[in-house]
């Protein structure tokens, strides 16, 4: 008795060349920016390569998942968000070798100004702040993002951002006045916290509302 004839699932996945097709678009429109989260986020450049090579290989596996346009981009900063901390939870002490390299590296991607001291005195501060106030205020410095795509990248709402923002700036301040304090010859007139450079970048910190 012959076999009756296939019927097409209803959900059958792609073919493998459209899904190929997807992936690379994917990879293709963030590479550049997954990239440059992760290596303003780790001190060897070996790792940042990691971390991108995990962050699309998730994409790969899961790219049913993966949403269109430039929502993609904010899910792939959640998903190189969690990569990191995984890294950072396993992250063994690096050879003096590597270590300078990726300073070497940090350095060369900087965006130096005339600011001198002042910039020093900003980087102090920053550091200084607990991880969570560093990722918020990169999020927003670094990456451009606004309330609502750091949401996404964050899983929460927007207007627990908009606290947690408004809470972060406020200890970022205190930190740089504390600092600036304590720096020998330091300028009475200091850098205003909306003019402000995050440490290793030309992106500035907005005083207000990012939408």
């Amino acid at each position: 008795m012959p076999s009756p004839s296939r019927r097409p699932h209803p959900r059958e996945s792609p073919p493998p060349d459209d899904r190929r097709r997807r992936f690379e678009d994917v990879y293709a429109a963030n590479r550049a920016r997954i990239l440059g989260y992760a290596l303003r986020r780790t001190d060897d450049p070996q790792d940042a390569a990691d971390v991108l090579a995990e962050t699309f290989l998730t994409a790969w596996r899961r790219l049913d998942d993966v949403p269109p346009g430039d929502q993609a981009r904010l899910w792939l900063y959640g998903v190189a968000r969690r990569v990191l901390a995984n890294h950072h939870r396993g992250e063994r002490r690096r050879s003096a070798l590597a270590a300078d390299l990726g300073s070497r590296l940090r350095d060369g991607l900087a965006v130096h100004d005339t600011s001198g001291d002042d910039l020093t005195v900003v980087g102090a501060a920053f550091r200084g702040l607990p991880e969570s106030d560093r990722e918020l205020l990169a999020l927003v410095g670094w990456e451009g993002l606004d309330h609502g795509e750091i949401a996404t990248v964050l899983g929460c709402s927007r207007n627990a951002v908009r606290i947690r923002l408004h809470r972060a700036r406020r200890r970022f301040a205190r930190a740089l006045a504390r600092v600036e304090a304590d720096a020998p010859g330091t300028s009475a007139h200091a850098t205003p916290l909306h003019a402000a450079p995050l440490p290793a970048t030309g992106r500035r910190i907005p005083n207000g509302d990012p939408t």
